[in-house]
């Protein structure tokens, strides 16, 4: 059963970046999440953004080499969420080591793990993201509503989480 959330596609296509909801099946599994993102133009490195309950979000990112670029923004999540706990493993396994992290002491602190400079070549640099994080005040999807207007897709994405809140319409009889 798929968690509570979204995730949405961040990609190039003819020069221009677009956003696209992603199944449902998505909120279940990095792996599905992984080939879902592999489908995208691979232009400009596609990026899934994924939003669990509003409690914490993953960003995985195509590399044009293949390889994923993982950020999870509260490692604490963990201990609740399995597709937390997928992506501090995809961490855990990345050759740079930048998965490994420890938990903070205080439960109430938000602790990020993986790839800061995930959007570095998009113009959102490590310390501004890491601001982004820091906001306890903000929600998930506030934050990543914040990256992508920072990275410049956030009209686009606007309009993906509009339509989420758009009831389906009525048969035609």
């Amino acid at each position: 059963m798929a968690e509570d959330g979204f995730a949405v596609a961040v990609y190039r296509e003819g020069g221009r970046w677009e956003c696209a909801l992603l199944p449902p099946a998505v909120l279940d599994s990095l792996d599905a999440c992984m080939a879902a993102l592999r489908q995208q133009p691979a232009e400009g490195g596609p990026v899934a953004l994924v939003d669990i309950a509003d409690e914490f979000f993953v960003v995985l990112r195509l590399a044009p080499s293949g390889d994923i670029r993982v950020l999870l923004s509260d490692v604490t999540a963990a201990e609740e969420w399995e597709l937390a706990r997928q992506a501090l493993d995809l961490l855990d396994r990345s050759a740079d080591g930048r998965g490994e992290a420890d938990a903070p002491d205080d439960p109430e602190e938000v602790w990020p793990a993986g790839d800061l400079g995930i959007f570095r070549d998009l113009g959102l640099d490590e310390r501004e993201l890491g601001a982004i994080l820091d906001d306890v005040d903000l929600w998930a999807d506030e934050m990543l509503a914040a990256v992508a207007a920072r990275i410049g897709v956030g009209e686009p994405f606007g309009r993906v989480l509009d339509s989420l809140d758009d009831p389906p319409a009525a048969p035609r009889s």
